[in-house]
């Protein structure tokens, strides 16, 4: 029976469904927050960074049991060449960077494949779950504290002759107000020094609108 056992090699089928259930249940909470790595993609992550931590375990035994090589080298290259993945899903528009998380949870969830592929199942399984539990779990949290008021120092840099009033309009329209402000004149362009109040959330998306107009040169906010 053992003998069947290893020559079917169940033992890299369990590793495998195993991959399957743990990217599935990550990649189905990333699919029902509509993220564009979801059910199928942290999948087959999951089962390739499994598939390829098994290969590397066990391509260098020779027939005697002995190792030959590092095991190591297979699964290294799975860690760094993951990280393509990750950037593909990382989009920078208007001075607005979206989709860290979804790269992040590409990342963790090669992890979660190279652990269980090395065959250890219970840290494989408590990682799955406490990343799942961040993902969803924490959700509401991460929510309330971007609702959460926040006072930040901008610089905004403007056409030259552009009054205050329609970057106020702007940052106005999006929740935010002007605490204090200064203004400096040069020859190419007019700044804004300014002290902003509003809910954390809104900042990175008055900054997208205000860089979506013509006369905003640039925007940096501390």
């Amino acid at each position: 029976m053992m003998e069947v056992a290893r020559a079917l090699r169940l033992d890299l089928l369990i590793k495998l469904l195993l991959a399957v259930l743990l990217g599935g249940i990550i990649g189905f909470e990333r699919e029902v927050a509509g993220k564009p790595a979801g059910l199928r993609t942290n999948i087959l992550i999951c089962v390739g960074a499994t598939l390829l931590m098994d290969v590397s375990t066990r391509i260098g035994l020779t027939a005697a049991g002995t190792r030959i090589g590092d095991p190591g080298r297979i699964a290294a290259q799975v860690v760094s060449g993951v990280g393509f993945i990750g950037a593909g899903t990382i989009m920078q528009a208007q001075g607005t960077v979206t989709g860290l998380t979804s790269a992040a949870t590409i990342w963790v969830v090669a992890a979660i494949g190279l652990t269980v592929g090395a065959g250890y199942y219970v840290e494989g399984i408590g990682a799955g779950l406490l990343v799942t539990f961040v993902l969803a779990g924490l959700g509401n949290l991460e929510h309330y504290v971007r609702r959460a008021r926040r006072v930040v120092s901008a610089t905004i840099r403007t056409r030259v002759g552009t009054p205050e009033s329609e970057v106020a309009t702007t940052l106005r329209a999006h929740g935010i107000t002007i605490e204090d402000r200064r203004m400096f004149d040069h020859e190419q362009d007019r700044t804004f020094e300014l002290k902003l109040a509003g809910p954390s959330r809104q900042f990175e998306i008055a900054t997208a609108a205000l860089l979506s107009q013509d006369h905003v040169y640039g925007v940096h906010i501390d």
